[in-house]
């Protein structure tokens, strides 16, 4: 077993990498249809030759710089530059607005600003302009900037053709400690305004070196090749997309968008992938509808591997074989032949979705954490037995305790050092004695795994005071075949009502069945699917009544964040009024 060195800070870590692997290819994007890789050992000189520019352009140790890009090469390259400079990176969405770019400039006061494109930048450069503290905008490509203003607009290709010194780059960055800031992630706001959580070197650290141990441990850590495709301004992606490869020594691709992800993943062949659940319900949806169609034979093979149990008995072996040398390898080779484990985080995951690709021969492992703590708490692993209802053991040097209310409350250097400029909200949710307070309702198994049952302020108390665990019952609606996306709601009422978003190739489908059928048949055709859910859930889980979304939630709507998961308020402000007049029906 290989374990990571104790490095003091990220930029020590990328630059030990950078000297071990040399001129092996790090990064990779793809250009006129062809992958296109950058060194370790271009990638530090560029580092290196960035860090020197910011601080000949007048940036000071501790300057928070926002990076404002889509997954690419100089994402990672901006990223570890800007700390090596001794500054603090401020990651954005690119689905950010202008106003939500204002929020961040004033709330982190940031000095300077990265940008990808122009597109990114016509939505970025109105908040700077009105900031009045960002001395310097770099363009990593060709953008025409009106009025400057108060700040210098350079070229990223000219500061990165600099002249460099990586041996004095990298000595200069064994200064940074531990303890020091690296970056200020803002939440993504599923509750209201984003916050920034102040994560420093030795969090991360403990997050990749944690990640590391059970890469080595329950895999074998080996020549990695990571596909990266969440938003890196997420802390999830952040950490086990672009650190924990580099802590690994590992390649990063970078994907082409969500409509070529598949296509990404067969050419890539990655070894190790984090995902979130949403990414896996739709392929769970696409690969049973392509199997079905091939024919009776295929479909009864994906029933017998849903059937088939964890550990088969000798006389269901051969079967188990059968399924391994036919739909389990078809299935395999369509996420590259050599996945180790594809490790799914940002939000809970159903059980049935992760018993579905199990029996296909996928490793799919549930992780839980937030970005207050770096953001990895915990993770299932092959070694200490998987139960997918679980989220596994926590990482090493990790406490868990649980407090009279069932809340989960973490303890390590994974913990953040607080909310940015928000002394209230810090002391709200981190005890004097460093304990976080999650926000999350959960509970210790007996082999030391935890387990969540759901967030503490989602937690629906109907009008008897029962308590309901609103994404249990969202997560199975979403299994059905007729629904897409779901909300529920009952807070303080009778029973639960909820909003539901129907699928669009099953709406296709069904509107082909029915060409004459309106609203109310499409109504009750999603309400006998609610119905199906209804039947395993208890009295008072069952939704009684759904109203039909007037569109998908998405980023675009800000229905959903960037991480995909459903933003309730935003939710609750459109549709609240009709979800309450569900009530003033007649009884169910």
């Amino acid at each position: 077993m290989r374990l990571l060195e104790h490095f003091p800070n990220l930029v020590t870590m990328f630059f030990a990498r950078a000297a071990e692997k040399g001129d092996a290819p790090m990064l990779w994007r793809k250009e006129a249809g062809a992958w296109v890789s950058t060194s370790w050992r271009e990638a530090a000189r560029q580092v290196a030759a960035l860090a020197g520019a910011l601080k000949e352009k007048g940036l000071q140790p501790g300057d928070r710089v926002l990076l404002v890009s889509e997954n690419r090469p100089e994402w990672c390259i901006a990223d570890y530059a800007i700390m090596a400079a001794g500054c603090v990176t401020v990651p954005a969405y690119t689905s950010n607005t202008t106003r939500d770019h204002a929020h961040v400039l004033e709330n982190s006061g940031a000095k300077a600003v990265v940008v990808s494109t122009a597109k990114l930048a016509a939505t970025l450069i109105p908040a700077v302009l009105r900031s009045g503290h960002v001395t310097l905008v770099v363009g990593m490509e060709a953008m025409k900037i009106g009025q400057q203003g108060t700040f210098e607009f350079c070229n990223w290709d000219a500061l990165a053709a600099a002249p460099s010194d990586i041996g004095a780059c990298a000595d200069a960055a064994k200064a940074f400690g531990r303890d020091d800031l690296a970056c200020i992630i803002y939440t993504s706001g599923t509750g209201g305004a984003p916050r920034g959580v102040m994560q420093h070197h030795g969090a991360i650290l403990h997050n990749v070196a944690g990640a590391s141990h059970v890469v080595s441990e329950d895999f074998g850590w080996g020549d990695e090749v990571f596909l990266s495709f969440l938003p890196l301004s997420h802390a999830y992606e952040h950490t086990g997309g672009q650190h924990l490869p580099v802590g690994l020594g590992g390649q990063i691709y970078y994907a082409e968008g969500l409509d070529k992800l598949a296509a990404n993943i067969e050419e890539v062949r990655p070894t190790l992938m984090v995902v979130v659940p949403r990414l896996f319900e739709v392929l769970r949806t696409r690969i049973a509808k392509a199997i079905e169609k091939q024919g009776a034979l295929p479909a009864w093979l994906l029933q017998r591997a849903e059937e088939m149990p964890d550990r088969p008995k000798l006389w269901q072996r051969p079967m188990d074989m059968l399924l391994s040398a036919t739909i389990r390898k078809k299935v395999r080779g369509r996420f590259g032949g050599r996945m180790k484990a594809l490790v799914s985080g940002g939000a809970p995951l159903n059980p049935e979705v992760g018993r579905f690709f199990a029996s296909l021969g996928l490793m799919l492992l549930q992780g839980y954490g937030q970005t207050e703590a770096a953001p990895v708490i915990s993770c299932n692993r092959p070694k200490a037995g998987i139960k997918l209802d679980t989220v596994g053991p926590p990482l090493p040097d990790t406490e868990i305790r649980i407090a009279e209310d069932g809340e989960i409350q973490v303890k390590g250097e994974l913990v953040m050092k607080g909310y940015w400029q928000n002394p209230e909200e810090t002391a709200r949710v981190l005890s004097p004695d460093g304990w976080l307070a999650t926000g999350d309702i959960g509970h210790i198994d007996d082999r030391g795994r935890l387990v969540i049952t759901d967030r503490k302020k989602d937690i629906i108390v109907n009008d008897k005071g029962d308590n309901v665990a609103p994404q249990r019952v969202e997560g199975m609606l979403t299994l059905q075949p007729e629904i897409l996306q779901a909300m529920v709601s009952g807070d303080r009422r009778p029973y639960l009502v909820g909003l539901v978003v129907p699928d669009p190739e099953w709406q296709a489908e069904w509107a082909k069945m029915a060409p004459d059928a309106g609203p109310d048949a499409l109504h009750r055709a999603l309400q006998a699917a609610v119905d199906r859910v209804n039947a395993d859930l208890s009295t008072t889980e069952k939704v009684r009544r759904v109203l039909v979304a007037d569109e998908a939630f998405t980023i675009e709507n800000t229905e959903l964040t960037p991480s995909m998961k459903i933003r309730r308020h935003v939710i609750r402000a459109r549709y609240g009024a009709r979800l309450d007049a569900l009530y003033k029906a007649s009884a169910y």
